[in-house]
């Protein structure tokens, strides 16, 4: 059977990706000087995905809470939605997983991700939905891409294989951590050697973590800053001076402040 589908019918009018791809399409076209610099044509490879789609893709990923970029572009092969908002049409092939790889570290030098979400700010506030006296900061933990096996001693030489506890396989030596002292002075991911060993309040688990800090203007509860720094027991409190700056330079005008303990 011949079937002519329009993805543009089969999203209902009153959805929320509607009004989404509005905000995120103007956003990109404000940037979009920026993306003709990063991605000039130099005539060689093959042409790249368009960063504003793999921009999107992102945002698609966030809010539908895909947990992988492999399953974000299997998914595209089959989701309507995740096609019409990216402007593909039925026939076209879903990009390779490795696309975000190779473009992760061009658009983060260039701080683009930052730029878009500083562009959708200034869109609320051109509608009128931002506070611009009260804010509240918060902050979460981000768990970082590396398990506790990879947090080892600082003076272990990389090489080291030593013996094993589980299986006969050296790799699994660092399974077991009874009776072992740990701590961020003394050992290190070998992961990601920026991530720290940290916990949110007594009795909970310590993880390999960041902090991440949102600011939060009051009227709406609409974000707009955001910072993610090393995890340590005076980050929050610290942060908050830079935070308070950063919107005085946005020409917002901070006069209260909402904070939880943490930042005290």
């Amino acid at each position: 059977m011949l079937a002519f589908i329009d993805p543009e019918s089969r999203i209902p009018a009153n959805h929320p990706l509607r009004t989404i791809r509005l905000f995120a399409d103007a956003a990109l076209a404000e940037l979009s000087p920026e993306f003709d610099r990063l991605y000039a044509a130099d005539g060689q490879g093959r042409p790249s995905i368009p960063p504003e789609r793999l921009l999107k893709a992102s945002l698609l990923m966030s809010l539908f809470s895909v947990r992988s970029e492999r399953a974000f572009c299997e998914a595209l092969d089959y989701d309507l939605r995740f096609r019409w908002f990216l402007d593909m049409d039925l026939v076209e092939t879903s990009f390779d997983h490795s696309t975000f790889t190779r473009n992760r570290q061009r658009l983060l030098d260039a701080h683009v991700s930052r730029q878009f979400f500083d562009e959708v700010v200034v869109q609320a506030d051109r509608l009128h939905l931002l506070s611009d006296e009260h804010f509240t900061v918060d902050g979460t933990l981000i768990e970082a891409a590396a398990s506790l096996k990879s947090f080892r001693s600082k003076d272990e030489p990389p090489d080291e294989e030593g013996g094993s506890n589980a299986g006969g396989n050296p790799a699994n030596r660092w399974v077991d951590f009874r009776g072992e002292q740990r701590s961020n002075a003394t050992h290190q991911s070998r992961t990601d050697p920026d991530a720290r060993l940290y916990k949110k309040g007594a009795g909970q688990t310590a993880k390999l973590c960041y902090l991440g800090h949102a600011v939060m203007e009051n009227r709406h509860g609409l974000l707009v800053d955001f910072l993610v720094t090393t995890a340590s027991g005076t980050a929050e409190c610290a942060v908050v001076p830079g935070l308070m700056d950063g919107l005085r330079e946005r020409r917002f005008h901070p006069q209260t402040v909402g904070l939880d303990k943490g930042y005290l």
